[in-house]
């Protein structure tokens, strides 16, 4: 399968798509650039999907993946987040938890914006 490589080695996108990825599941909703919004997709898709079968091998591989940070003043982390609110809400959805929204180019490079947000 062929990926767009954003202009980085392997270790800068993985860090990349972490940090979207732990931000999405935070904010349920990021302004990014289109491309990496496409490739963000389907990563944050199979995270949801390890959340809904919600056993401790699927919590570790999520958290082997999700930066380990606060989600709310409840003091609540990002993987406990996506397993008890996220996954709660999908339960019944097979698939297709993610929109994206395009927004138009951005002023200082032209580059194409797009909201990515949970359905």
């Amino acid at each position: 399968m062929a990926y767009a490589k954003l202009g980085r080695n392997s270790s800068a996108r993985k860090a990349l798509f972490r940090d979207l990825a732990t931000d999405l599941i935070i904010n349920e909703r990021i302004t990014t650039t289109e491309s990496k919004a496409k490739e963000l997709r389907p990563i944050v898709e199979k995270l949801i999907t390890l959340a809904k079968r919600g056993d401790l091998h699927a919590r570790r591989q999520a958290a082997a993946f999700v930066r380990n940070e606060v989600a709310n003043e409840d003091g609540q982390y990002a993987v406990q987040k996506l397993f008890d609110d996220i996954a709660t809400r999908y339960q019944e959805r097979q698939g297709g938890y993610t929109r994206i929204l395009k927004l138009g180019p951005r002023r200082g490079d032209n580059a194409e914006q797009a909201i990515i947000e949970f359905v």
